[in-house]
């Protein structure tokens, strides 16, 4: 894993259509390696369950994950978990099939998640959150039951800063996905390995190694008040149309100077010292947690 790899670096590792999938992976290896040690997601000793959906970017982590652990300076454990919340057509059984096959440690559960969103979903609430919510909490109640210390999600790059423009866009707030996450509680904690690796990376992979890839079963997926997949596309449409921006965006979420914004919780920043003399001093990193 290396470690003198700067952000801006990481970020530019764009995919390339005619790069071989060897090369890919070891992008995505040195990638994924590096954002485990920046953000001290796996320690000695720990038990990851990989929060495993069948879908490209859960069975990525998995496989990487799983080719690091070879070569990793610390031991861990690994155990993918999938959950069948009930959606009609879901197969879990595709999923367990692969997982035996290729000697992975696995726990199958189910929860009734689609028969509560039919009775609780209110107006307002799109689909998609509350099925998060619900997915959540039973991922948290399997890490206890599972003595796993990490729950490590598919959350990729694009994911970051697709939940960027909505925060600012539909809530008014300057937030993201952080790649490691303390649960309100205390017991658990969430990473996301794949925050340095782009979607369509993924894509790439996922169908050189011929995952067992199954879309999502939810019927709320495509619901129109979800504005995900609306901010995904302008992302698409704004790459287009000024490439790299991604790369910036990406970037941005490592550079944040707290006495450059309107949140009057950190008004104490701008103390005495002038804009230049703040604007040559590292990011505030130290005084933001990570979770």
């Amino acid at each position: 894993m290396e470690s003198e790899v700067t952000l801006v670096q990481l970020v530019s590792a764009k995919p390339k259509s005619l790069r071989s999938i060897e090369a890919l992976e070891t992008s995505i290896l040195r990638r994924v390696g590096t954002a485990i040690k920046e953000f001290d997601m796996i320690e000695q000793g720990d038990r990851v369950m990989v929060a495993l959906s069948g879908g490209k970017d859960s069975w990525t982590l998995l496989h990487v994950l799983r080719q690091l652990q070879k070569r990793a300076p610390v031991d861990f454990e690994l155990l993918a978990v999938n959950i069948d919340q009930g959606y009609p057509g879901f197969r879990q059984d595709i999923i367990e099939d692969y997982l035996k096959r290729e000697g992975y440690g696995y726990h199958m559960a189910s929860n009734p998640t689609y028969e509560i969103m039919q009775h609780k979903l209110e107006p307002g609430t799109t689909g998609c959150s509350l099925c998060s919510r619900l997915r959540r909490g039973t991922l948290y109640r399997l890490a206890q039951d599972l003595g796993a210390t990490k729950i490590a999600l598919g959350h990729h790059a694009d994911d970051l800063l697709v939940t960027l423009l909505l925060s600012i866009f539909f809530r008014g707030e300057i937030r993201s996905m952080p790649p490691r996450l303390v649960s309100d509680d205390k017991r658990n904690v969430v990473i996301r390995p794949l925050c340095y690796v782009y979607e369509e990376e993924i894509r790439q992979y996922a169908a050189a190694k011929g995952f067992p890839v199954i879309s999502c079963a939810s019927p709320y997926c495509e619901d129109e008040t979800n504005f995900r997949p609306q901010m995904k596309r302008l992302l698409e449409q704004l790459e287009r149309q000024y490439p790299r921006l991604k790369n910036s965006m990406l970037a941005s979420l490592g550079k944040v100077t707290l006495s450059h914004l309107m949140d009057r919780r950190y008004l104490s920043l701008n103390g005495s010292k002038s804009n230049d003399e703040r604007e040559g001093e590292p990011a505030l990193q130290q005084l933001v947690p990570l979770s």
